[in-house]
Protein backbone atom coordinates (compact mmCIF):
# COMPACT_ATOMS: atom_id res chain seq x y z
CA UNK A 1 0.00 0.00 0.00
CA UNK A 2 2.18 2.68 -1.57
CA UNK A 3 -0.15 5.67 -0.28
CA UNK A 4 -0.20 4.51 3.79
CA UNK A 5 3.64 4.70 3.47
CA UNK A 6 3.51 7.59 1.57
CA UNK A 7 1.29 9.45 3.99
CA UNK A 8 2.76 7.21 6.97
CA UNK A 9 3.94 9.89 9.48
CA UNK A 10 0.06 11.88 8.91
CA UNK A 11 -1.45 8.39 9.29
CA UNK A 12 0.46 7.73 12.25
CA UNK A 13 -0.33 11.46 13.83
CA UNK A 14 -4.09 11.03 13.71
CA UNK A 15 -3.68 7.62 15.27
CA UNK A 16 -2.00 8.73 18.13
CA UNK A 17 -4.64 11.42 18.49
CA UNK A 18 -7.13 8.15 18.58
CA UNK A 19 -5.56 7.06 20.94
CA UNK A 20 -5.43 10.10 23.09
CA UNK A 21 -9.01 9.75 23.26
CA UNK A 22 -9.41 6.65 24.23
CA UNK A 23 -7.14 7.08 26.69
CA UNK A 24 -9.14 10.20 27.77
CA UNK A 25 -12.20 8.14 27.79
CA UNK A 26 -10.68 5.54 29.77
CA UNK A 27 -9.89 7.84 32.26
CA UNK A 28 -13.68 9.77 32.34
CA UNK A 29 -15.08 6.30 32.77
CA UNK A 30 -12.79 5.17 36.06
CA UNK A 31 -13.44 8.86 37.24
CA UNK A 32 -16.95 8.39 37.15
CA UNK A 33 -17.57 11.16 35.03
CA UNK A 34 -21.64 12.24 33.73
CA UNK A 35 -22.71 10.34 31.07
CA UNK A 36 -22.99 12.90 28.57
CA UNK A 37 -19.37 13.83 28.99
CA UNK A 38 -18.67 10.12 27.99
CA UNK A 39 -20.98 9.72 25.28
CA UNK A 40 -19.72 13.32 23.68
CA UNK A 41 -16.07 11.39 23.67
CA UNK A 42 -17.44 8.29 22.14
CA UNK A 43 -18.52 10.86 19.29
CA UNK A 44 -15.19 12.42 19.02
CA UNK A 45 -13.65 8.81 18.95
CA UNK A 46 -15.99 8.16 16.28
CA UNK A 47 -15.35 10.90 14.52
CA UNK A 48 -11.96 10.62 14.49
CA UNK A 49 -11.49 6.93 13.26
CA UNK A 50 -14.01 7.89 10.43
CA UNK A 51 -11.91 10.28 9.31
CA UNK A 52 -8.94 8.32 9.50
CA UNK A 53 -11.06 5.82 7.60
CA UNK A 54 -12.06 7.82 4.77
CA UNK A 55 -8.58 9.43 3.95
CA UNK A 56 -7.25 5.89 3.94
CA UNK A 57 -9.97 4.30 1.93
CA UNK A 58 -9.70 7.93 -0.53
CA UNK A 59 -5.76 7.06 -0.61
CA UNK A 60 -6.58 3.22 -2.13
CA UNK A 61 -9.40 4.56 -4.61
CA UNK A 62 -6.89 6.85 -6.14
CA UNK A 63 -4.16 4.28 -6.13
CA UNK A 64 -5.33 0.79 -6.93
CA UNK A 65 -8.44 1.86 -8.53
CA UNK A 66 -8.63 5.26 -10.25
CA UNK A 67 -4.98 6.17 -10.87
CA UNK A 68 -4.43 6.03 -14.97
CA UNK A 69 -1.48 4.47 -14.43
CA UNK A 70 -3.00 1.32 -14.00
CA UNK A 71 -3.34 -0.71 -17.51
CA UNK A 72 -4.34 -3.87 -15.63
CA UNK A 73 -8.53 -4.39 -15.52
CA UNK A 74 -7.38 -7.42 -13.16
CA UNK A 75 -5.63 -4.74 -11.13
CA UNK A 76 -7.68 -2.80 -11.25
CA UNK A 77 -10.73 -5.31 -10.32
CA UNK A 78 -8.17 -6.53 -7.44
CA UNK A 79 -8.30 -3.02 -5.67
CA UNK A 80 -12.51 -2.78 -5.91
CA UNK A 81 -12.55 -5.94 -4.53
CA UNK A 82 -10.31 -5.30 -1.49
CA UNK A 83 -12.06 -2.10 -1.03
CA UNK A 84 -15.49 -3.82 -0.85
CA UNK A 85 -14.16 -6.21 1.01
CA UNK A 86 -13.56 -3.53 3.87
CA UNK A 87 -16.61 -1.59 3.38
CA UNK A 88 -18.79 -4.67 4.38
CA UNK A 89 -16.79 -5.38 7.61
CA UNK A 90 -16.76 -1.34 8.06
CA UNK A 91 -20.59 -0.88 8.07
CA UNK A 92 -21.83 -4.12 10.26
Amino acid sequence: MAHTIREKKKLLARVRRIKGQVEALERAIEAEQHCADVLHQIAAIRGATSGLMAEVVEGHIRTHIADPAITSDAERTQGADELVDVLRTYMK
